[in-house]
């Protein structure tokens, strides 16, 4: 069977720039809301911010060799999650997920984000563990701590 394209390839610093998104961010993804998102009053439901959060993430640790997601240690685990939206969306808008390491500190690291659609519609954060197979806090190496510090101006917590 053929290979099939990547579906929402990350968009980097230069993609993000002729979209007009500032720094600090230096990744995204972008896609397009679709019906099944939508509440009762016709507006994305906060839960979808979720996802699309989660499926940013998941971009995010694949670019940056964070995880393979083939069951090998550290398991990740999302500690906490918070969402602040700034303005509602609705259905077949355009946007883009933007995300970003501020902080990291021993086995920890938090995480930002951002979601666009011409302008800033929601901002975001999450606290995500490594735990090795015993449930055991597992220490962030220091490639990873040097790739959020390089790439995302992420600070020391420690």
């Amino acid at each position: 069977m053929q290979q099939i394209p990547a579906f929402n390839p990350p968009l980097l610093r230069d993609d993000l720039d002729r979209l007009g998104i500032p720094e600090p961010w230096s990744f995204g993804v972008a896609d397009r809301t679709r019906f099944g998102e939508l509440d009762a009053l016709a507006h994305v439901n906060n839960t979808a911010y979720l996802r699309w959060l989660e499926n940013l993430r998941i971009h995010y640790f694949k670019h940056y060799g964070i995880a393979d997601y083939n069951g090998t240690p550290p398991r990740i685990v999302l500690k906490s999650i918070g969402m602040d939206y700034k303005k509602e969306m609705g259905l077949h808008e355009d946007y883009v997920v933007t995300g970003r390491t501020a902080a990291f500190r021993t086995s920890s690291f938090t995480m930002e984000y951002a979601v666009w659609s011409g302008d800033l519609r929601a901002t975001g954060f999450a606290v995500i563990v490594w735990l090795d197979q015993s449930g055991a806090k597992y220490p962030l190496p220091d490639d990873l701590r040097r790739i959020f510090a390089q790439t995302d101006g992420a600070r020391d917590d420690r």
